[in-house]
């Protein structure tokens, strides 16, 4: 198991993970369409594009947490 210290980390790599594979995934059979290669564009799209990704959202994630913070109103 990873150390709790390590979960921001973690969350962050594996949404960005999710979330550029289906990005990728979406913007690779837009331009190929049903393309035989589309498979292996599609994972060089998605290693690329989570290679952005993931620092991103390590970089971006303390900002969008102070923002949401500003706009919901505590309970």
């Amino acid at each position: 198991m990873i150390p709790a210290r390590f979960a921001p980390v973690v969350f962050g790599f594996i949404l960005s993970g999710l979330m550029s594979f289906i990005v990728s995934g979406i913007a690779t059979f837009r331009a190929t369409g049903t393309d035989p290669a589309f498979v292996t564009l599609w994972i060089g799209a998605w290693l690329a594009s989570w290679a952005f990704a993931f620092p991103t959202v390590l970089v971006v994630a303390p900002f969008t947490r102070r923002l949401v913070a500003r706009l919901v109103r505590p309970e």
